[in-house]
């Protein structure tokens, strides 16, 4: 009971303290609205382009010409072998003829030509999409060496540049991000100990009355977690409703139709779940150690 009654004076202190020292909260309030809209605008920018380089990665595929005179038996087998990769994701089909009937009907002058020729002389394709991109490379030259096929292309220097480019920008992003939180961690932790030092003398007093560690640490806690969690509704409005226009705006694309935006529900509030976390959670260590450290309790 006695341990319950701590913290609900605690609770209670904390608010107040929020309210009776207005002026130094509303400046770590501040600090940590900047900081986390920072935040906010990293993770947003780290999750689109790993979307992005997702969507890219995805079209990326493996075109497989088959001999022109094989059979329909080869075909099938080459299709099963190629189907029990372990790297493959997909496989689709397009025979000669369907190969014909499609450019004959998109251009009445190949119809005239293919008409003419009599003999189909197109060749049978797969089209394969694989699990990992990188698995891109050793897929194609394994089923280029397989009998019955005749070329293979998947834009070998290309494919090859997109895997180094999207790398790089993935560990960039990913350190930014990373940078920035640490960063608003420690302007957190020190705007709210510069504001608990202000008050060292209120410290001293409850020390001097007899209360236990405990008793003084709690309220600061509850005050660090209040003025995390306020300092993250400024944040978090930012980041849906300029989320939402962003993405209307830009009817769910950047620069290209190729390059999708990721759709704002429920994104949004996976965002503002972990600004409020980062905010409270920093918020209430940054004032535990500034008591119990900083102060000396």
């Amino acid at each position: 009971m006695k341990g319950l009654r701590i913290f609900e004076r605690s609770i209670r202190d904390g608010f107040k303290s929020v309210g009776r020292n207005f002026g130094l909260s509303f400046a770590s309030i501040m600090c940590t609205t900047i900081t986390l809209i920072l935040v906010a605008l990293a993770i947003v920018c780290a999750v689109n382009v790993e979307h992005a380089t997702k969507t890219i990665e995805s079209e990326l595929s493996i075109i497989v010409y088959l001999d022109a005179n094989i059979s329909e038996e080869d075909r099938n087998n080459i299709e099963t072998d190629i189907r029990s990769r372990s790297a493959v994701e997909s496989l689709s089909v397009k025979t000669k003829d369907e190969w014909k009937l499609e450019m004959a009907e998109s251009e009445e002058d190949l119809k005239t030509v293919l008409d003419f020729l009599g003999e189909n002389p197109l060749m049978d394709t797969f089209t394969v999409y694989v699990n990992d991109v990188r698995e891109l490379s050793d897929t194609a030259k394994y089923i280029s060496s397989i009998t019955g096929v005749e070329t293979v292309k998947y834009g070998e220097n290309m494919v090859e540049s997109i895997i180094t480019i999207f790398d790089v920008l993935e560990k960039v992003v990913v350190v930014i991000v990373i940078a920035l939180v640490l960063v608003t961690a420690f302007l957190i932790s020190n705007t709210i100990k510069l504001t608990i030092f202000s008050r060292r003398n209120e410290i001293e007093i409850m020390r001097l009355v007899g209360a236990s560690n405990t008793a003084i640490k709690l309220p600061f806690v509850v005050e660090g977690f209040i003025i995390g969690l306020i300092g993250s509704i400024i944040p978090i409005c930012i980041t849906i409703y300029g989320y939402v226009i962003l993405y209307s705006r830009l009817h769910g694309h950047l620069f290209t139709n190729v390059l999708t935006l990721v759709k704002p529900f429920n994104f949004v509030f996976w965002v503002s779940l972990v600004l409020v976390a980062i905010g409270s959670i920093v918020g209430m260590f940054g004032s535990l150690r500034a008591v119990r450290k900083h102060l000396k309790i």
